[in-house]
């Protein structure tokens, strides 16, 4: 993304010049909603990312400009402090769960933008998190790993934003690699890179966003969460080695199915099937084999839609006509109600794709999907 405008800002604000930092944006090819569930996830940078300019100013307060919003926060460092507004709250968390770390953090002068599209399920909020955590460590020398870093992000959105999100955004954020996925086992936290290269092989990823967002999806996030909780805790009562669902088998479950709701059935049956194809997708890109890895994605969406029911109308609309023009792959990326589907699609598909759907959705919706090409890009660094 352009820096100039950051810079400008930033030299008109404070009459100085600071360090840039940027962390990216993520994609998650497949492994949705089983972070949390102990299992695996395969995510990659992307190409868009929040970029940060930088400052330490001597004191003990933040002051800060969200360039993209046009708006100041300025906050001191104790507990108390916590801005009002939604966006400098991410920023004072990082700082705040660095302190509880037994890091000393001083004041700082920031202007900050990012080119990852809100509400589109790229995880703009990770991306904020780990630039400014990647950035307080390097320019404080605080010594703090990026295992760390990426938990700093994590335990932000737990204790500040009121999200139980788990370790997946900000882990692909902080640790992307250029042309490479990313297996994180959620529960041993160790991680595989993966190489992808789509172009190669002839393929694209786009995503496709649907510019809708129903409801507040983290209140229903945390409730497909508690779900997932109640089926392991009536599995567990026979099987006392099973901690997450990762470790339950369906046999496991359909145990326990009077035991516990259809609901929560549906919601636990979904993530069992979701193990398995993110270790099938691994196999398959071994292979090449991108067919197989479009039919895993299509297996998830259907699992999202009907079983974990975090789709909506306009996704599950987008997955159908994906299907339809020959798109190899296709499903809702993120948490859901709202937001992209990710899809994977030839060459020589796209332009006809994107102009067709954009046709047909703007026809049924009263308003056109936004479009955007990712390529997946290295985490978080200083510029």
């Amino acid at each position: 993304m352009n820096t100039a405008s950051i810079r400008s800002k930033f030299q008109e604000l404070y009459g100085a010049e600071g360090i840039l930092f940027t962390s990216p944006g993520r994609i998650n090819l497949i492994g949705e909603h089983t972070d949390y569930n102990g299992a695996f996830v395969f995510p990659g940078a992307v190409d868009k990312a929040m970029v940060a300019e930088i400052r330490l100013n001597g004191t003990d307060r933040v002051r800060t400009y969200a360039l993209d919003l046009g708006e100041h926060a300025e906050f001191g460092l104790n507990e108390e402090d916590a801005p009002q507004q939604a966006w400098a709250r991410y920023i004072f968390g990082v700082c705040r769960e660095i302190q509880k770390r037994g890091k000393k953090i001083t004041g700082f002068d920031t202007v900050f933008a990012g080119d990852v599209p809100l509400g589109a399920g790229m995880s703009s909020s990770a991306a904020l998190e780990s630039t400014f955590a990647f950035a307080l460590n390097d320019l404080l020398s605080l010594g703090i790993d990026k295992f760390e870093l990426a938990k700093i992000g994590q335990a932000t959105e737990h204790n500040y934003i009121g999200v139980k999100c788990g370790i997946m955004d900000q882990f692909a954020s902080v640790f992307g690699k250029a042309g490479h996925l990313i297996r994180l086992d959620c529960k041993s936290l160790e991680y595989e890179y993966f190489p992808f290269d789509p172009k190669s092989k002839g393929y694209r990823l786009l995503l496709v966003d649907s510019v809708v967002k129903h409801e507040l999806a983290s209140s229903a996030y945390n409730k497909r969460r508690e779900s997932c909780e109640r089926a392991v805790a009536a599995i567990a009562k026979r099987h006392p080695e099973v901690k997450f669902l990762r470790d339950a088998s369906m046999a496991m479950l359909n145990e326990v199915r009077s035991e516990i709701t259809e609901e929560d059935y549906k919601r636990a049956e979904y993530v069992i099937g979701e193990v398995d194809r993110v270790l099938a997708v691994c196999e398959a890109l071994g292979r090449g084999d991108y067919d197989t890895v479009g039919k895993k994605m299509y297996e998830t969406h259907h699992g999202m839609s009907k079983l974990y029911e975090v789709s909506c109308e306009e996704l599950d609309f987008l997955n159908d006509l994906a299907k339809e023009l020959g798109v190899t792959g296709s499903r809702v990326m993120g948490g859901g109600f709202g937001g992209c589907t990710i899809n994977l699609l030839k060459e020589e598909l796209h332009d006809s794709f994107v102009d067709e759907v954009r046709r047909r959705y703007q026809a049924k919706y009263g308003h056109a999907p936004k479009f955007y090409d990712v390529v997946i890009s290295d985490g978080s660094r200083r510029l």
